[in-house]
């Protein structure tokens, strides 16, 4: 009988004690900042009228970062057929992704008008 009885007295405490706790978390407000700060809004820059790329060189380098190469073919080949009368060179960096190709940007400064360059994410 006792024994009955405490489980009951402890079923109704718990009970109790969980509408306790709904009511006070319904009644409580909690303020919640931005870590950021409030940001400052976005300033549009207008840029500067290059022309038309018809006739030049651009080139589209590959640094080799993890799973950039299906992408980078695949943007080639549209560049290639939406600018036809651009001469589009695909060009694969030497080494990894940090190491510098000090011959491929001389290239790119001698023959090309610009440059698409893949980085990673």
């Amino acid at each position: 009988m006792f024994k009955k009885f405490s489980w009951f007295c402890f079923a109704f405490m718990l009970l109790i004690l969980q509408a306790a706790v709904v009511t006070s978390a319904q009644d409580e407000k909690i303020t919640v900042y931005n870590p950021r700060g409030i940001q400052p809004p976005i300033r549009l820059i207008p840029m500067p009228e290059r022309g038309s790329i018809d006739g030049k060189t651009v080139y589209v380098v590959d640094t080799k970062y993890a799973n950039t190469k299906p992408f980078a073919d695949e943007l080639f080949k549209i560049l290639k057929e939406r600018y036809p009368k651009t001469n589009w060179v695909f060009k694969d960096k030497k080494g990894m992704y940090m190491d510098d190709d000090p011959d491929l940007w001389a290239e790119i400064k001698e023959k090309a008008a610009g440059m698409i360059m893949f980085i990673g994410h």
